[in-house]
């Protein structure tokens, strides 16, 4: 399991309608602040501040085709050739990250295919390095971004 150092995290927070809200820098727009999205939100702040992954090479939610279902994926981060490096599952905090959690990142990752899973409900946090999918390693530390 890895920790993220969380505490120099800084979410842009507000308010509408009576809801709390959070930007997202990424898809710049307001937010309902879901606890799912409040892990996203925190994950991609420590990836773009405390790891430096550029702000440019990461997608968030979009859309792909599963097994001829429409899903969407939480996180991609690019490498610098525009190819998918890193899928990034997050679950709210109170779901556990579990092999059920894997199994849909796996499935995400068929039609993706990165070479990085992260898995989080920002209490959990694991990552492996699936460069070799026939050694995949569960890491220690989340990878430096120098692809």
């Amino acid at each position: 399991m890895i920790f993220p150092d969380f505490s120099g995290v800084q979410l842009k927070l507000g308010n509408a309608e009576g809801k709390k809200m959070v930007f997202d820098p990424i898809r710049r727009k307001w937010l309902v602040l879901t606890p799912e999205e409040h892990v996203r939100q925190y994950i991609l702040q420590y990836l773009m501040g405390s790891l430096h992954y550029p702000a440019a090479l990461i997608s968030v939610e979009k859309t792909i085709l599963v097994n001829n279902l429409v899903k969407r994926f939480d996180i991609v981060v690019y490498n610098r050739e525009h190819k998918p490096w890193m899928l990034v599952e997050c679950k709210a905090p109170e779901v556990s990250v579990t092999e059920a959690t894997l199994l849909q990142a796996l499935r995400y990752n068929n039609t993706v295919g990165c070479a990085y899973w992260l898995l989080t409900n920002g209490h959990q946090t694991y990552c492996a390095d699936a460069c070799d999918i026939n050694d995949i390693k569960w890491l220690s530390a989340l990878p430096a971004y120098n692809s």
